[in-house]
């Protein structure tokens, strides 16, 4: 890589090189592994101002859709690496990484070429797919004149903006930038529906346009390439959810358990889609080709949520399904910040109770909202404002422990959020960029050094 300040055309350059050694053809896994990770050190490795690239703002959205191309070939290798048996653990790894920091320069690129707007208390965010600021990247083989179209049996993989949605995007042991999936219904009448299993409902049938609308900081469109497939899966899950809902029905509740069974009484949102495609299938389609690993070595958080599951099909699994292309993806740049930065946190804060044996313990507060739930509503603005922080409603299957652990992590996670934000926004105002990963997790562990052994809730044993 460049080590002196060059043009947007020397970036372009840089990533059109690495984009040739992703299609440049391998023969083992260990050369997969080893191409991988280097592809993953790369990009992993831009820094913006060695390309002035805020000089050269104009250039951005021409950069973010050549890193978004290369995301796409990268996953598009995926396939026929993994049917020619050369995708190891370290090579699958790679590739989630490679995405995943593809993607993080996809939105400093567009925090840059939107001037650092944040999103302001109170104001709405775009709906997905929408947005004035190139903010849904399309792909070329589904680009046309047209708004997206969507098509029943559709994926819609999302991140939320709350603290527990990167806590689910990042409990694995492969990061995730992802947290939610439902499936994309369109009804005889041509009316789109979202089916999906939420926390605090279970499984439930919503307008597509609410999904959209309901606060959402990213999103994929997932299309399976068998559209018959695809449409016996949307119609199948539907009417089973329908059913449920009805009077006559029994509700669908969510499943903490996070296992992947064929006990189809409580759904996660992934298992739902999975049941869709199975059923579907008739059993011959299983997802996910690269499912999850819960490893922790402190499983603190976990129990306490009601996780189960050694292995399971994760939301952010969705990007290596290489039965479905990527249709479009949508990011809102006015709070792309705060998700990278939540991801990292979430990141320490795992890494923290591994390896330096931090737990969670309650106090009188926390004891209270895990017991009290919608009763909440008559307690003191305090705790109103931590139960909203959980969960809208506390479902009828969601233990005590559970609430307790999500209002501990959001109540630990929210004021180191609110530091590294005012300093990336001091960077930003200083140099017109925000803050290198590198920073954000060195200063994080400037957190741990000087808080010791309690970080929030949390307590080191």
């Amino acid at each position: 890589m460049p080590t002196s300040q060059d043009g947007p055309s020397h970036l372009l350059d840089d990533v059109a090189r690495i984009r040739r050694s992703i299609d440049e053809p391998v023969t083992s896994a260990a050369e997969l592994s080893a191409r991988l990770a280097g592809i993953h050190t790369s990009f992993n490795s831009l820094d913006f101002k060695r390309y002035d690239v805020v000089a050269h703002r104009s250039a951005a959205p021409r950069i973010m859709q050549a890193l978004f191309e290369t995301q796409l070939a990268l996953r598009d290798h995926v396939g026929d690496w993994h049917a020619r048996g050369l995708v190891t653990r370290d090579g699958e790894r790679s590739i989630r990484d490679a995405l995943r920091v593809l993607r993080y320069a996809i939105d400093i690129l567009g925090e840059v070429w939107i001037g650092h707007q944040r999103l302001a208390d109170g104001e709405a965010p775009y709906r997905a797919f929408t947005g004035p600021h190139h903010n849904t990247l399309v792909a070329p083989r589904f680009a046309g004149p047209q708004s997206l179209p969507f098509r029943s049996g559709d994926v819609l993989l999302v991140r939320g903006r709350a603290h527990n949605s990167a806590a689910i995007a990042r409990i694995g042991d492969i990061d995730s930038q992802f947290s939610h999936v439902a499936m994309v219904y369109i009804d005889p009448e041509g009316v789109h529906w979202a089916v999906e299993a939420l926390i605090e409902d279970g499984s439930v049938i919503l307008p597509l346009a609410h999904v959209l609308s309901h606060g959402l900081g990213r999103a994929i469109v997932f299309r399976h390439r068998d559209a018959a497939l695809a449409q016996r899966a949307a119609t199948i899950m539907h009417d089973r959810v329908r059913q449920s809902l009805s009077s006559t029905g029994r509700r669908i509740l969510y499943d903490f358990t996070m296992v992947i069974d064929d006990d189809v009484r409580n759904l996660f949102c992934s298992k739902l889609v999975r049941r869709a495609y199975k059923d579907a299938s008739e059993g011959r389609y299983l997802m996910p080709a690269f499912p999850t690993r819960l490893e922790m070595k402190n499983w603190d958080f976990p129990d306490r949520i009601g996780v189960k599951a050694s292995k399971t099909f994760a939301p952010g699994d969705m990007e290596l399904e290489t039965d479905f292309d990527v249709v479009a993806e949508w990011q809102d740049y006015r709070v792309t910040s705060d998700l990278r930065l939540q991801d990292m946190v979430m990141d320490k804060l795992f890494e923290w109770m591994n390896e330096h044996n931090y737990y969670f313990r309650e106090t009188f507060k926390i004891g209270l909202i895990s017991l009290m739930g919608r009763a909440s509503s008559y307690l003191s603005d305090d705790i109103k404002r931590m139960i909203e922080s959980v969960v809208p409603k506390v479902p009828i299957n969601m233990s005590r422990s559970a609430v307790a652990a999500i209002a501990m992590l959001h109540e630990t996670a929210q004021p180191i959020l609110e530091k590294l934000r005012q300093i990336e926004i001091e960077r930003t105002r200083a140099t017109g960029l925000p803050l290198h990963p590198r920073e954000v997790l060195a200063h994080l562990e400037r957190v741990r050094e000087e808080m010791g052994d309690r970080i929030g809730y949390l307590r080191r044993v």
